[in-house]
């Protein structure tokens, strides 16, 4: 692929409000996702609070919401479940064909870019990858079953 028409296909992928696309030709492969905000803010309180708890006290004009308990009595429990959410409207199929073993099911180890998915949109099979390492939790929709944009479709404790 040239860079020009590399440059086309990002063109044409921002337009079209998709959430994932791949095309491949010939040996050449490319792949672009949206960056799922959702994700995003599922990862920022793993990352910031340790940071915010060390921090002085900024003051705020903004009323405060009532705190937890001290960090140090709490108990640690490890990494909080990262929700997978749906990227796009569609219909969610738990496994690549009708009869076929499930992608992942509760209890499953899954690595990034592992599908555990397919959202059916527009006569078009997306797979829906993990983006973290960890363990499949929960499983929120049943085979086949409409998902709107953002459901959420697992829980992952990390590794």
């Amino acid at each position: 692929m040239t860079n020009e028409e590399i440059k086309e296909l990002i063109r044409i992928f921002t337009d079209s409000g998709l959430g994932e696309m791949e095309v491949q030709r010939g040996e050449n492969r490319l792949r672009l996702r949206r960056s799922l905000g959702v994700n995003t803010e599922m990862l920022i309180p793993q990352v910031v609070s340790p940071i915010m708890s060390q921090a002085a006290p900024v003051a705020s004009s903004v009323p405060e919401a009532p705190r937890a308990a001290p960090a140090s009595k709490e108990i640690p429990s490890g990494p909080e479940p990262v929700l997978v959410k749906a990227p796009i409207v569609g219909t969610y199929y738990d496994a690549p064909a009708p009869g076929a073993p499930t992608f992942v099911k509760v209890g499953d180890a899954v690595e990034p870019g592992q599908v555990l998915c397919i959202i059916e949109s527009m006569k078009l099979m997306n797979e829906i990858e993990s983006e973290i390492a960890g363990t499949i939790t929960s499983k929120f929709l049943e085979n086949g079953k409409a998902v709107e944009y953002g459901e959420s479709l697992f829980a992952i404790q990390p590794r």
